[in-house]
């Protein structure tokens, strides 16, 4: 099954957009062979080519904003926006839940509107092929660096292939809240046909292989221009509490087992990182979300001056934002319910997030709605132009708020405040002190709202606490029905089963 993919990985390594280092062209022959594993810049050109890779499966498409900002997000489109009438339709349906309208209207269109914009990017979400593309090199840089023999040093050997188990098991996180259950294996130069694995296995092997290589990641690196954007320690530590929290969501049984580790992995990320990682003043917001801070944690990089641009759909700005700060636009293509936006908000609470991510009218109905994240750095020419920001995949607030949502759930209510408190704090907004039980978990539900609304995680914590039921925390809520048919997954490409009698579709999307 995986020979194509190897294939690929081999062609998309020779063309990594990462640094100048890494744009040598080699024959392809010479990168499997005794040719290839000889040097250690041959280790750090093929490590350097899984952040390439992921870098594609991700910001080539709408896959943040599709799948974890827009679906089933209390979102209302706004009329008087640029937007063609299609892609306002394809916000619809991804607030509603509707994939299969969404694809219908796919097919049932010119797939070259929008200045070739491929459906705007949420089609290829389907397909999995450049997920398992990362999988696929990571899998062949741990098995030929651990070959090597007096080419890298032990410490060297042991970042490399700590760096290439992130990447898998990024990877494989990212797959298992697309879609569910999926085929999973470790082994290089895979080519056999498998079906696919049960989340929650997928998941607990996720963790171990995690587990067993992340301290040989260093905290930080004394370079700045690898701070973020390479594999850190911290990227490590909130990628296994993301992981048990998933777990933890689906389990019936022993919950309180996944949310010990994520308490025990967040204090190691909080109290051990010997000032790697700080939360930075609000006042920084530009270089927060341009990246490479004490703050971020796992980051994919971006740079106008070297024409390393997302695709245009690819960055929550896009739908956003407006002129003054995006050119030529004159609307913004959403905005949030009112409701949503004052539980989110309260009109009266303090709160230098309000002041700073948003400075207009934050409770905008129409076409003025307009929010600053992500206007920080540079703007590109033309309506098409989005801010030149990196996309965060983890940061520092979202550990700290995992490892206080963690606390509430073991009934430690006190030290959930606390550890609560440290992002309401940097935000100068009041301190939780007496609140408890349930309660504070939706103070810490809505605190993750708040801090992290547009990074990707809205409608990945609907579902794993099971919110996306209840129309206290989305007016776009799903059955208890779909849920459990896993309404939540996304559709899998057909081509999925091209030449594997075991693979198998989903079946909500397939009736």
């Amino acid at each position: 099954m995986k020979k194509f993919i190897y294939f690929i990985s081999t062609i998309a390594l020779l063309f990594s957009s990462c640094g100048k280092d890494f744009l040598t062209v080699r024959p392809i022959e010479d990168l499997t062979g005794n040719n290839y594993w000889q040097t250690p810049q041959d280790a750090r050109m093929f490590i350097q080519g899984l952040y390439a890779s992921f870098r594609s499966a991700t910001m080539d498409q709408a896959f943040f904003p599709g799948t974890g900002d827009l679906r089933c997000a209390p979102t209302v489109r706004n009329s008087g926006s640029n937007a063609a009438s299609n892609f306002m339709n394809h916000i619809t349906y991804l607030k509603n839940n509707d994939l299969n309208g969404l694809f219908n209207q796919y097919v049932n269109t010119d797939r070259n509107y929008g200045d070739n914009n491929d459906f705007f990017g949420f089609h290829n979400i389907s397909n999995w092929s450049r997920f398992y593309t990362v999988i696929a090199k990571a899998n062949i840089a741990i098995y030929e660096i651990d070959r090597l023999e007096g080419v890298l040093s032990d410490n060297e050997k042991k970042q490399f292939i700590a760096e290439a188990t992130f990447m898998r098991n990024l990877s494989y996180f990212f797959l298992v809240r697309l879609f569910g259950d999926v085929p999973y294996y470790t082994e290089a130069y895979h080519a056999q046909a498998i079906g696919r694995t049960p989340m929650l296995k997928v998941l607990e092997d996720v963790y171990v292989d995690m587990e067993s290589q992340y301290k040989n990641l260093p905290w930080t690196y004394e370079d700045p221009t690898e701070v973020g954007n390479r594999a850190m320690r911290g990227g490590a530590l909130v990628l296994m509490m993301h992981v048990n929290m998933w777990i933890a969501g689906f389990s019936e049984n022993e919950k309180n087992k996944y949310y010990e580790r994520v308490e025990m992995l967040g204090k190691e990320l909080m109290e051990e990182n010997g000032g790697a990682y700080e939360l930075l003043s609000l006042r920084n917001t530009k270089q927060i979300f341009k990246g490479r801070t004490k703050e971020g944690l796992f980051e994919i990089v971006q740079n106008y001056n070297y024409g390393e641009l997302f695709h245009i759909s690819a960055t929550y700005a896009d739908y956003v934002l407006r002129a003054p700060y995006k050119a030529l636009v004159t609307a913004s293509y959403i905005h949030y319910e009112p409701k949503f936006m004052k539980t989110m908000y309260p009109e009266d609470a303090v709160d230098e997030r309000k002041t700073y991510w948003f400075q207009e009218d934050i409770y905008a109905t129409s076409n003025r709605f307009v929010f600053l994240k992500y206007a920080n750095i540079f703007v590109g020419e033309g309506e098409d132009g989005n801010p030149d920001d990196n996309a965060i995949v983890f940061r520092l607030a979202d550990a700290i708020l995992l490892r206080a949502e963690a606390l509430a759930e073991l009934d430690r209510d006190s030290e959930a405040r606390t550890v609560l408190n440290v992002v309401r704090a940097r935000a100068g907004a009041l301190l939780i002190e007496s609140v408890g039980g349930d309660d504070l978990k939706d103070e810490i539900w809505w605190e993750r709202v708040r801090e992290l609304l547009g990074e990707g995680h809205f409608f990945y914590d609907l579902v794993r606490t099971k919110k996306v039921l209840n129309s206290d925390y989305t007016s776009a809520t799903m059955s208890i029905t779909a849920f459990n048919q896993r309404a939540w997954t996304w559709p899998i490409d057909r081509a999925a089963l091209v030449n594997n009698p075991f693979m198998t579709l989903n079946t909500y999307w397939n009736n």
